[in-house]
């Protein structure tokens, strides 16, 4: 077997042309619509909040309705680890789709701040609340809490910020490609 080296491989390239940030409230639709959305581009990346904080086999705090200090300290800690992965994929050429529960103006700061100086597209999935608890209802993930009073916090907090899709009468495919079309350029 012929040997290999590593040795002055450039694994940055070219930048990335974009990099998503997709939010909403559980239900909305974020993990399916980015995936989808990474996978219509030569090279994609979908990097998933909930799975970052899955990472945590010891001492995880999910953030909960109550007032939890260290929820709020270790959902932060995702929104950075994201970034750093958001962060290496865009410097490769990789576009870059994460997707995270984020409801409160302070944790879009943090994630603005985090990807500062990047190429950031905020994509704001709002289907109806109705459709979020169906959603819900007929999917395999099991929540623990019923968290559609997010969708309040959501409208009120992130109102005006990035590019609003509610995707309540819409497939995966077609909320992929309204969020395609409304790409500069296209």
């Amino acid at each position: 077997m012929p040997e290999t080296s590593f040795q002055g491989q450039v694994v940055d390239t070219e930048p990335a042309s974009d990099v998503f940030l997709v939010i909403g409230i559980p239900g909305s639709g974020k993990s399916s619509v980015s995936a989808g959305l990474a996978r219509r581009f030569p090279l994609g990346a979908h990097i998933e909040g909930d799975h970052l904080q899955d990472l945590l086999v010891s001492g995880g705090r999910s953030p909960s309705p109550e007032e939890d200090v260290e929820a709020d300290r270790q959902l932060l800690l995702r929104a950075r680890n994201a970034s750093v992965l958001a962060r290496s994929f865009h410097a490769a050429g990789v576009i870059p789709v994460v997707d995270d529960v984020v409801v409160r103006r302070a944790h879009l700061d943090f994630y603005r701040e985090q990807l500062r100086d990047l190429p950031l597209r905020l994509i704001v999935l709002a289907p109806s609340a109705d459709v979020v608890s169906r959603r819900v209802a007929e999917r395999d993930k099991v929540l623990a809490d019923d968290w559609s009073f997010l969708d309040d916090a959501l409208r009120k907090e992130i109102a005006g910020e990035g590019e609003w899709f509610d995707s309540s009468e819409l497939t995966l495919e077609e909320t992929v490609d309204a969020v395609l079309a409304n790409r500069p350029g296209s």
